[in-house]
Formats: structure tokens, C-alpha cells, sequence
């Protein structure tokens, strides 16, 4: 049994911590906006793979109450990363591992810098998880986590790999997390980027218009492009395969549950957008490199502009 803090306890961060926790580890919550509600009726899951609630979790208003433990997993929304490293260090001893379940590129350079770059994962979630009333969590497709470690330390992905055994996730690693990180962004970019900039809508909207579906196939081929540039530039010998990953993409988004991604509900709700990490970061990393991705441009400049409206 490993002692885990789960900071960043939105949908993401809950629905993760409470399927640990279900599998017999010391989880703890930090919760702030739901703290008294999941303190007075428990941390409700609501899952296509069975309903399950903790009744009485460990939950804490501060990291210090928490204090060390064996492993951080920290979904903190990546508009919330400067504020990552106050949070998150109250629960670190020298033992401590960090896993950073969280969007975009360049996430677990900012632990490392903080933090040593040995102790640090990447956790890519490819699930449909929404958050509900205060204390609820909605998971309402897939559910997978494909786990990476910063230096690709084959000892060290076991040892993450194991934290997950018994827990209802189904759990895969990859020997190159930069490899995952762009292979998780050939969804990200394109779904969250055009349910926004196309006024707000789900994902099926986006399959069911032929521009739409069109522009997401291409952008999907932008992102692998731009990826396996980078996986070069950083020496790995990993590569994406453009074909395949439009295919599965594309087919999985089909078959899903009709689906308001992260970046939407933000947009919709008012609030700040992940625009840094998941588009302009890998569309600076194409620029640089000198790889054209004229749809991943636009929709970094289109969301940029968006997410700036608001703070006007």
C-alpha cells in the first residue's frame, strides 16, 4: 500500500485518487472547492465501468495536512502550473515520486526544475470525465492511463506501473513520454481546439460536419508531424505513425459517448483555457523546428485570442 496526495482534485484528479483508494492505498484529497461536500456525503463516482462512492476519504484544505507521502499524483489544470510548486511540496520527501496526470508539453520539465528530474512522471489520461454537483465525478468513456517517466527509466515505469496494480485503469507504459505526450495531443489539439473555436460544441458535432471532421484529420497529420520533429530534435528514436493514429483518433472520437471536452466546458463556464500548454507550446516547437502546421497555428491564435477576451 503506497500513500498518495491527489492535489488538483478536480474530475480528473478525483476519479483517479478514488480508484487508488477503491484498490487499498492511503489516498488523500486536497479539496478546496468541494471540501465540504465530499466532508458531509463522500466522494461520489458515477462510472460506465460501476458506481462506487467513498464515503469518508481523507481529504485536506492545505498540503501541509497532508504532508509527505510516497507518491503525488497532481491533475492541476495546466493554467494552475504556477502555483504547482507550493502546492505540491509540503507532500515530497526525499522518497517521494510526482506523477503529473496534467495537459500539454512541457509540464514535467517545470517538476523537474523544482523538483529533480528522477523522481518525476507523466501520467496521459484518454478518458471523457466530467465533473457533477459538488463531490461527483462523471466518467463517461474510456478511462486509460499511459504512463511515462521524464528520464524513460525502464526500473522507475515499473515501479509507477505497479502503484496501478488492482485498480480499475487499465494502465499501459511508454518507453518515450514525449512520444505519449505527442500522441496525446493528436486528440487534444484538434477535439478541444474545435469544439471551442466552432462555437462551444461536443465532439459527435465535430465528426457529423464534414469540414469539421476534415479539419480534424488534418490537424491530427500536423500534430504527428510536428511530434516526430520534436522526438528527433531530442534525440529519441521514437516516431508516430500518421496513418494509424488519424484512423484511431478519428474512430474512437466516433464511438464515443457524446462529450463536452475540458477545454469547451472552460470556454463555456468562463474560465481560463489550457491554451499555453496544449496549443502554442507545440506549435512554437513546430515554428522552431521548421515544420508547417498551418491548422495548428490557427487554432493556437484562434484560442489565444478567445481566452484573452474574457481577461479584458
Amino acid at each position: 500500500m503506497s500513500r498518495v496526495a491527489v492535489i488538483g482534485a478536480g474530475a480528473v484528479g478525483c476519479y483517479y485518487g478514488a480508484r487508488l483508494a477503491q484498490a487499498g492505498h492511503d489516498v488523500h484529497f486536497l479539496m478546496r472547492r468541494d471540501y465540504d461536500a465530499v466532508a458531509a456525503q463522500g466522494l461520489r463516482i458515477h462510472s460506465k465501468d460501476g458506481d462506487f462512492t467513498l464515503p469518508s476519504p481523507a481529504i485536506a484544505r492545505t498540503s501541509a495536512e497532508i504532508g509527505p507521502v510516497d507518491w503525488v499524483l497532481c491533475a492541476l489544470k495546466a493554467t494552475a502550473i504556477e502555483e504547482a510548486q507550493a502546492l505540491v511540496a509540503p507532500c515530497v520527501d526525499d522518497h517521494t515520486r510526482i506523477l503529473a496526470v496534467m495537459n500539454g508539453l512541457g509540464v514535467e520539465d517545470r517538476f523537474a526544475q523544482w523538483f529533480g528530474a528522477a523522481r518525476i512522471f507523466g501520467g496521459l489520461a484518454f478518458t471523457c470525465i466530467n465533473r457533477g454537483e459538488p463531490g461527483e465525478v462523471h466518467h463517461i468513456d474510456y478511462g486509460s492511463v499511459i504512463l511515462g517517466h521524464l528520464e524513460d527509466d525502464r526500473a522507475e515505469l515499473a515501479a509507477a506501473a505497479e502503484l496501478w496494480r488492482g485498480a480499475t485503469v487499465e494502465v499501459t507504459t511508454s518507453p518515450s513520454l514525449l512520444a505519449a505526450r505527442w500522441q496525446k495531443l493528436t486528440w487534444n489539439i484538434p477535439f478541444n481546439g474545435l469544439a471551442v473555436t466552432a462555437g462551444g460544441i461536443t465532439t459527435d458535432r465535430i465528426l457529423a460536419q464534414p469540414g469539421l471532421r476534415a479539419a480534424a484529420e488534418a490537424t491530427i497529420r500536423e500534430v504527428v508531424a510536428a511530434g516526430n520533429a520534436d522526438l528527433a530534435a531530442h534525440g529519441g528514436a521514437a516516431r508516430l505513425d500518421a496513418d494509424a493514429l488519424a484512423a484511431s483518433m478519428i474512430a474512437m472520437t466516433d464511438v464515443m459517448a457524446v462529450y463536452r471536452p475540458s477545454t469547451m466546458i472552460d470556454f463555456v463556464e468562463g474560465r481560463p483555457m489550457e491554451v499555453a500548454a496544449i496549443f502554442e507550446e507545440p506549435a512554437r516547437r513546430a515554428a522552431a523546428l521548421g515544420v508547417t502546421t498551418p491548422h495548428m497555428a490557427l487554432l493556437a491564435a484562434l484560442m489565444r485570442s478567445l481566452d484573452d477576451l474574457r481577461s479584458t
